[in-house]
């Protein structure tokens, strides 16, 4: 049984790999799995690291009838039959990877994504969900302290830095428990008001994002009690707040009380409310899965309006974690990367302006986050593959799709059997008509 692991070549800052050297050399030894990995000079484990694993490092893949990745693979690269496991960004619809899909089905390849492994409850088993959370509420902190530096406010946040700057989680968790020990001692935040930071979302990724702002001891405060926080006595001090769905929507009928699973089902019954919180936020994380079914979170509109009349409002980042260009937030216009992950969307010009500085809120919109914290990304990653991994290399998809022996969160994942799409997502080929 061979496996592949390529090299990631989406970006010049994805670091990850989908399995460790430890568990490569548990599944070599227990499973007998020869493992073939494409050396790369920024993988954050290094090809000697693969080697000592007993992998057989080598450009050249064709040998191994399963190939794992992390992002999207080159449409070019693809080879007839083989199945390739990786994040495609394709269940949405996603235009920019219909030709890599239809690529696959062309060369009649099976396709799992990692995005739809989920247990019989359809919870999912794989992400880097909890990573992105933590590197997403570093570099929000980041920007925070870096927008108020150019209105003229160097406080201890200045000094924070984005999440690929620090050598590990542990380093960026301890610095910024040094700076917000620094705000608390100086009160180095008087004069710029409450610090209120608003998660949208309770999810794996909120988790994480409010891991790292608990650091700054936060006070807890509901939604319904964010106009409550007095600006003058809450001077310098740092409060959280949590928004679940019935906080962003309301039924568009009057008479209808909210219900999630009715929201799920139809939420063209519903309209957005979020703005009624923004101008008491002065940071938003947004965690929420969003796809054009649902109501916007945030849009353009909102912003301007609390920009209306020369009024400076309180928002001044909103960390875009979910990241859907012009989607649930609607001035997130595109993506960012980790070496210029920031720019404001300039409300007068309705438009994006690089750095810190404008009339618009700071937006970060960085597309590969998890890719920030790359060690510790992949280990929580690949426990949570490892033992998927056996199931898979052994199972013969040559038959037809009911007899392909895939372990159950494997099977339920597979979008493509032989470049068919498989019934759970047949729905997909109206993205590629």
């Amino acid at each position: 049984m061979k496996i592949g692991i390529r090299r990631e070549d989406k970006s010049m800052w994805e670091r990850r790999m989908p399995l460790v050297p430890g568990h490569i050399a548990r599944l070599t030894e227990t499973h007998q799995i020869e493992f073939h990995i494409q050396p790369s000079p920024q993988r954050i484990y290094t090809d000697a690291e693969c080697a000592a694993a007993g992998a057989i490092m080598t450009e050249d893949l064709s040998a191994c009838p399963v190939v794992l990745g992390v992002k999207e693979i080159p449409a070019q690269v693809f080879e007839k039959g083989k199945t390739y496991v990786f994040f495609s960004h394709t269940i949405k619809g996603q235009v920019y990877n219909m030709g890599m899909l239809r690529r696959m089905m062309e060369f009649e390849c099976n396709l799992i994504d990692y995005e739809t492994i989920t247990d019989e409850m359809g919870r999912r088993l794989v992400f880097f969900g909890v990573h992105a959370g933590l590197a997403g509420m570093i570099d929000s902190l980041w920007a925070f302290g870096q927008r108020l530096k150019r209105e003229g406010r160097d406080t201890p946040l200045a000094a924070a830095r984005p999440a690929h700057a620090y050598d590990s989680l542990a380093a960026a968790q301890d610095h910024l428990g040094r700076i917000a020990a620094e705000v608390r001692r100086t009160n180095a935040l008087a004069g710029c008001g409450p610090v209120v930071c608003g998660f949208a979302g309770y999810g794996h990724v909120s988790q994480g994002a409010q891991e790292i702002f608990d650091i700054f001891e936060p006070e807890l405060v509901t939604p319904e009690a964010l106009a409550q926080i007095d600006v003058r006595q809450g001077d310098g001090r740092f409060f959280k707040v949590v928004f679940k769905e019935k906080h962003m929507v309301e039924p568009v009928e009057a008479s209808a009380r909210f219900e999630l699973q009715h929201y799920y089902d139809h939420p063209e019954k519903y309209r957005g409310v979020f703005d009624r919180y923004l101008p008491h936020l002065t940071m938003l994380i947004n965690c929420i899965y969003w796809t054009p079914r649902y109501p916007r979170l945030v849009t353009r509109e909102a912003v301007k309006r609390l920009y209306a009349n020369g009024e400076k409002p309180r928002l001044v980042v909103i960390g875009d974690i979910s990241c859907d260009p012009e989607g649930s937030i609607e001035c997130t216009v595109h993506p960012t990367d980790p070496g210029s992950p920031v720019y404001v969307f300039d409300v007068d010009q309705n438009q994006t302006r690089e750095g810190f500085s404008g009339r618009g809120p700071v937006i970060l919109a960085v597309d590969i986050l998890p890719a920030e914290l790359p060690r510790e990304a992949s280990e929580t990653f690949s426990n949570a593959l490892v033992d998927l991994i056996p199931g898979l290399a052994a199972a013969d998809p040559s038959g037809d799709f009911a007899s392909w022996a895939l372990p159950g969160p494997l099977k339920r994942a597979a979008i493509l059997h032989k470049g068919r799409l498989t019934e759970k997502y047949a729905y997909m080929q109206q993205y590629l008509a």
